[in-house]
């Protein structure tokens, strides 16, 4: 992992310098809802410029919560995945999308997100993280596999 600069020792903070900016948990988000290579997450929604993209997946990279794959046969396409660290940040984002649900609910909510609130009403939040980190790291190991 690269030295990071820090604003501070506050541990909020710190996470803050490694994923507070206005992309990195959507990249993060990404890849928990499927997409795995550049031009899909280019596809997304929000609109991401090339520039940001490329940029932000090497910063994710260099902090090791992501990595990717070249799959053989297919030198040009790089699939991407969660590391642990990346996987980890899953609570993080459950914990952020509930916020919303709650103090943001005049907005609409995305299907997906629907779906998400569904799950964790059901289950719960560790229960619906435990089956996703276990879920993630399947599809993870499976893409190394080849």
């Amino acid at each position: 992992m690269n030295s990071l600069i820090t604003r501070s020792t506050c541990p909020l903070s710190n996470t803050l310098d490694v994923i507070g900016d206005k992309w990195s948990l959507l990249i993060v988000r990404d890849l928990f809802i499927g997409r795995k290579t550049y031009s899909e997450m280019l596809g997304a929604p929000e609109k991401i410029a090339t520039n940001i993209l490329v940029s932000r997946l090497k910063k994710l990279i260099d902090m090791e919560i992501v990595d990717f794959h070249k799959v053989k046969g297919d030198a040009k396409t790089k699939h991407y995945y969660l590391t642990d660290k990346g996987i980890d940040l899953y609570p993080v984002m459950l914990e952020m999308s509930l916020w919303k649900r709650k103090h943001m609910s005049e907005l609409e909510t995305h299907p997906l997100g629907l779906e998400l609130f569904e799950k964790i009403d059901r289950r719960g939040v560790s229960d619906l993280y435990q089956k996703v980190a276990a879920h993630q790291r399947s599809q993870r190991e499976e893409l190394l596999s080849h």
